[in-house]
């Protein structure tokens, strides 16, 4: 009788505990978003997770806080897809840094850029440039507000994807 009784309220028990379970929501399946690979014709940079690891990193350097900027994001696109297109890392491959704000009407009191090649996800290529004193400075520049981000794809390329992130201060604002 007591084994039977045992066995009972094991089996309730485990019943209870798969309820509770299955109340859960459920785990998500997915990475997280900075691990998604941009080796895609479909993949997109999530620029709101990009902004948030930026930011944090400025943070923890005493500084503040970036948002992504649209006419920023559109720079950046066209810098990335022009690398990916010509198959070639150049800040250059369009024109100069500064003529392609000029050229676009993006009036900035500050503004670098941090391009790359062959980091196939946001974490990759947020670890690269950190690792890199130049690309590091320009992360953990004072006073730039704004930021843009892209992500081009070249599957003829022995780099595969190639990046560009711009960080800017609009002229007139704070810096």
């Amino acid at each position: 009788m007591i084994g039977r009784w045992t066995a009972w309220m094991s089996l309730s028990a485990l019943a209870m505990l798969a309820a509770c379970a299955s109340d859960r929501d459920p785990q998500p399946t997915d990475d997280p978003t900075f691990y998604r690979s941009m080796a895609s014709t479909s993949a997109v940079v999530d620029s709101a997770t990009a902004a948030k690891m930026i930011s944090g990193y400025r943070a923890n350097n005493g500084l503040s806080a970036v948002a992504v900027d649209p006419d920023l994001m559109k720079l950046a696109e066209a810098q990335a897809r022009a690398m990916a297109n010509r198959d070639k890392l150049d800040h250059n491959v369009i024109r100069t840094f500064p003529d392609r704000l000029r050229t676009s009407g993006y009036d900035a009191g500050i503004a670098v850029e941090n391009i790359g090649a062959g980091y196939h996800t946001l974490a990759e290529a947020f670890s690269g440039w950190r690792g890199s004193p130049p690309h590091r400075a320009n992360m953990l520049r004072n006073g730039v507000t704004r930021m843009g981000i892209a992500a081009a794809y070249a599957p003829q390329s022995k780099y595969k994807v190639f990046w560009a992130l711009i960080l800017a201060a609009p002229d007139g604002q704070p810096g």
